[in-house]
């Protein structure tokens, strides 16, 4: 399952077949966004703003975390959940 976090309606997601720089996906509504594990930037789509500063917060402090996650999702092994933004 690429679920890997969820908390105030934001559900963030790792796939194991995405290409590029390393990255994640934020989910909110009808919102989504991918963003780059490294600089925290959106490199497509978009979020609410309020959610958008959310979703960098709960990144800014998991970062490395989400790296380890991205090595796992190539390596096709499970994911390892991360805890929501408290």
């Amino acid at each position: 399952m690429p679920t890997i976090s969820r908390f105030l309606g934001i559900t963030i997601r790792i796939y194991s077949e995405d290409h590029g720089v390393p990255h994640f996906h934020a989910y909110y509504g009808e919102s989504e966004a991918s963003l780059a594990i490294e600089t925290l930037e959106i490199l497509e789509g978009e979020l609410p703003p309020r959610v958008r500063a959310l979703v960098l917060e709960w990144a800014s402090d998991r970062r490395e975390a989400l790296r380890e996650n991205w090595q796992r999702a190539k390596e096709h092994s499970p994911l390892r959940a991360l805890n929501p933004l408290q």
